[in-house]
């Protein structure tokens, strides 16, 4: 990399490029005189580079502005070109909504302002662009108020510029920056308060109306804002290099920006009714979502030192790095290690990271992601950060009872993962307490999943020694059993064995599927009948490819048709999972995994799993194992992974269909470019074009069309897949919606008895938690938890819960997860699921849920 480069990427690091020392000045000064020498030589190079550096590593902005601001001393007709650039890329970002595009040029061009590079009448038409178009957006009668997190998002980006520029701003134009921070106060005056029900990480059980009442994200942010600008504009998290450079900077000549437009949402003649607003709503949030939802695991004495604009800032710092640098997850960690704050933030970064991971309705990026950084950010702070991980895991572990069931199986697979980079260890000893709660206390099934988990991750001896501090804790361990081969013993239906036996050799002796299909109909469904056949065939296949991964695959390819001919009906399918299951009872991974790839290779429907798992014995299992939920959320993510998948495909086909047509009509034209140059004698070609060339234009023609038309044949079935599937779809949710609510009919009446929850012995629960308040305040200074909710009481509700109060809980908190995580393809059905499943009759708390799945509003009014 050239040095320049080099310079300008690391500028604002304590690293070699610059003599190991930290100090901004200096570094300006040299980045800047290294840039200088190559303007001549490089200047094509450098300003592109420098506005990737500036997008790309928005935690330096500030270095880069003022390195602009330096330039602009030097070469005025290049700084335009940035200034130029910056405004044909915010307006191309606001044209496709690149959320984190637009709100990083909006800072650019703060920063551009504070170094003179910018006039600061500019900056404040942009904001005034950006509020105007948001207040359009809300107004009923102008507007479409559907579209609110479009202009929320307008609003947050001019919010978030001011802490990089307010000051500048409120001295050089006072008035202007006035009129915009009235503005902003008048737009809250007109938007609706955003709630975070259905979305939030944590049900607040304790206090709905507070809930109801707390500040949303952006009321939370003018908040903060407003007490910035009383304080003076002063912060501590945003470096200042510019005015090392005061003197000089004001030199330089401030140039205009160009004008910018926003773009209108979608017409709201079609969301008058609340189906449709509700659809409409979901697609905005989609496109323009919330970025961060606070966790505030750790207490305030934790955090206290860092100012509420100085939390925000470091917030969006590390948000930045999370997102620009998801590619090298090293680099990601040393930058989020080296922030340039002056205070320690350990604490708000890990607050910060876990609230992306358990981001709902789904994080920036998948899970594994996070995991890699906190290993990293681990492995570059031991001294520091592994303690706060470690007291992050304990805080969630106090509050998992009231945590989403969607970030309860993320924080699941996140920790089993965790553990497994660092030995497994961990002070079980802590939590050996949860064996005094009932089997369907939530931190008991928090641990008992956490190391079945881990047990897949390497092996039963080894997570067993990880827990010998805790060894009562064996009792949560998975079965060590491996699969439950009924013909293994010798003791079994002789019948059965024999055929077992004989389907074995037939295996063995590589027959055809052909041939043990004919086998099973000729001698053993006419003689034994089908359970019995059914239970040798799968038995028997799935021993036989028990070995391994690579075995069980190679085994359903082969013999798949054997299973897919004997189970040709969803009543057979049920019956194929159940003998899955009970061959692999000892293990929730190969059940999983088995019934997926069958699903896969068409031997099963989804309809089928849904039956299985919504039957009696899985049913029962609910509140206590995640494992029918796991089975049911990977039939379920496959229907849907294949209709992203076919959209993709159609997208590309439409694609290339364009360039199809345009090689035809570059085809044709060549062709008839050449045939108008043709004289004819006596009906012959003479003096024309070559007649070889003349044949291969034709030709080319004519392939050129046969693609064309060959691409439109493709799209068309695509779509007809498509449509298929789409079908498919509704079918599928409405069966399963149908399940959860004929599962949950009779013990949510019971439950719900006069509209609130039930619980059983509560004035005597109340009693005991009064008592034993004072030691769970010292328990909560000390950062961890004491053997105290020994009958699986939640202290801070002050009821005992029963077990068909936590099935009713976990459940309703499923049926949450799954219509959050699929709500894109569950919208267009809205209207068959209220005639066929939210009916009058069916119980308000499945109706709140599902509503909260969908941030549906309960009245149905826009």
């Amino acid at each position: 990399m050239s040095s320049w480069k080099s310079l300008l990427l690391r500028i604002g690091e304590k690293c070699t490029e610059y003599g190991g020392n930290a100090d901004f000045k200096d570094h300006l000064d040299t980045c800047f005189g290294a840039v200088r020498r190559e303007l001549e030589h490089s200047a094509d190079d450098i300003l592109p580079f420098l506005l990737q550096c500036a997008e790309q590593l928005p935690h330096k902005i500030t270095l880069y502005g003022t390195l602009v601001g330096l330039l602009n001393l030097e070469n005025e007709a290049l700084v335009k070109e940035v200034v130029e650039n910056t405004q044909t890329n915010l307006q191309d970002a606001l044209n496709c909504g690149n959320c984190n595009r637009i709100r990083i040029l909006m800072r650019f061009l703060t920063v551009l302002m504070c170094s003179k590079v910018l006039q600061p009448s500019s900056l404040v038409v942009v904001f005034e662009t950006f509020l105007s178009s948001a207040a359009t957006i809300v107004d009923e009668d102008k507007g479409n108020p559907s579209w609110q997190a479009c202009a929320d998002f307008y609003i947050t980006c001019i919010l978030s510029c001011l802490p990089w520029g307010g000051a500048e701003l409120t001295e050089q134009v006072p008035e202007e920056i006035d009129r915009v921070m009235v503005g902003i106060e008048a737009y809250f005056s007109i938007r609706k308060h955003v709630s975070d029900t259905g979305f939030a990480a944590f049900e607040n059980i304790e206090d709905k109306e507070g809930a109801l009442n707390e500040k949303d994200f952006l009321e939370d942010l003018w908040g903060r804002i407003q007490d910035l600008s009383s304080a003076g504009w002063k912060l501590a998290s945003v470096p200042r290099p510019h005015l090392f450079f005061e003197a000089q900077l004001v030199a330089g000549k401030s140039h205009e920006f160009g004008p910018l437009s926003c773009p209108e949402p979608p017409n709201s003649s079609g969301a008058t009714s609340g189906i449709a607003y509700g659809r409409q709503r979901h697609e905005s949030e989609l496109k323009y979502p919330q970025r961060i939802r606070r966790l505030n695991i750790f207490p305030s004495s934790k955090t206290e030192d860092i100012q509420p604009i100085d939390r925000f800032v470091v917030e969006e710092y590390l948000l930045d790095v999370l997102f620009f640098l998801n590619g090298c997850r090293k680099e990601c960690a040393s930058y989020m290690a080296g922030l340039p704050v002056p205070f320690r933030y350990e604490y708000l970064m890990a607050e910060t990271i876990f609230s992306q991971l358990l981001l709902l309705p789904e994080p920036p990026f998948k899970p594994i992601y996070y995991t890699l950084v906190i290993i990293d950010l681990c492995k570059a702070l031991p001294g520091a950060f592994p303690a706060v991980v470690a007291g992050a895991v304990r805080a969630l572990f106090e509050k998992i009872g009231d945590l989403d069931m969607e970030c309860r199986t993320r924080l699941i697979l996140w920790f089993s993962h965790h553990l497994s980079n660092f030995q497994f260890i961990w002070p079980w000893e802590e939590w050996a307490y949860v064996l005094d709660l009932p089997k369907w206390a939530p931190q008991r099934v928090f641990v008992q999943e956490v190391l079945e988990r881990e047990v897949r991750l390497s092996y039963w001896e080894k997570i067993k020694q990880s827990i010998e501090n805790a060894s009562a804790l064996e009792e949560l361990l998975p079965p060590k059993e491996g699969p439950n081969y009924i013909y293994s013993a010798e003791d079994g239906d002789p019948t059965e064995l024999n055929l077992s036996k004989e389907l074995n050799t037939m295996v063995k002796g590589r027959q055809t599927a052909r041939e043990i299909i004919s086998w099973v109909e000729e001698n053993v469904l006419p003689l034994h009948g089908f359970d019995v056949a059914i239970r040798v065939v799968v038995q028997t296949l799935l021993d036989i490819g028990s070995k391994s991964f690579t075995h069980l695959i190679t085994v359903l390819e082969r013999y798949g048709q054997v299973i897919a001919k004997i189970c040709n009906d969803q009543e057979k399918q049920v019956m194929l999972i159940s003998e899955v299951s009970s061959y692999w009872t000892n293990s929730t991974q190969m059940t999983a995994i088995a019934i997926d790839r069958m699903m896969g290779y068409r031997l099963l429907s989804n309809l089928a799993i849904v039956r299985w798992v919504f039957s009696s014995p899985n049913v029962d299992q609910f509140h206590i194992s995640d494992r029918p939920w796991e089975i049911l959320s990977n039939a379920v993510s496959k229907t849907y992974n294949r209709i992203c998948d076919l959209r993709k495909e159609i997208s590309s086909i439409k694609s290339s269909i364009v360039l199809a047509e345009e090689a035809v009509s570059k085809a044709r034209a060549e062709l008839e470019a050449a045939e108008s140059k043709l004289t004819l004698m006596d009906g012959e070609p003479v003096l024309g074009e070559n007649p070889v060339r003349m044949k291969r234009l034709k030709s080319n023609a004519d392939k050129a069309q046969e693609e064309a038309v060959s691409t439109h044949e493709s799209l068309e079935a695509k779509e007809a897949l498509l449509a298929r599937a789409i079908d498919e779809n509704e079918v599928l949710f409405v069966s399963l919606y149908k399940s959860f609510a004929n599962v949950l009919s009779e013990p949510l009446s019971e439950a719900y008895k006069d509209g609130t929850l039930q619980s059983s012995e509560q004035a005597d629960e109340m009693a005991i938690d009064l008592e034993g308040s004072s030691e769970m305040e010292l328990d909560k200074e000390n950062g961890k938890a004491k053997k105290s909710h020994s009958n699986g009481k939640r202290v801070e509700n002050g009821y005992n819960l029963d077990e068909r109060t936590q099935w009713c809980l976990s459940t309703l908190g499923y049926v949450k997860a799954f219509t959050r995580r699929y709500a894109p393809e569950i919208w267009p059905h809205a209207e068959k699921l209220d005639a066929e499943v939210l009916r009058e009759d069916v119980h308000p708390q499945l109706r709140k849920v599902i509503y909260e799945g969908l941030r549906r509003p309960l009245n149905e009014e826009p």
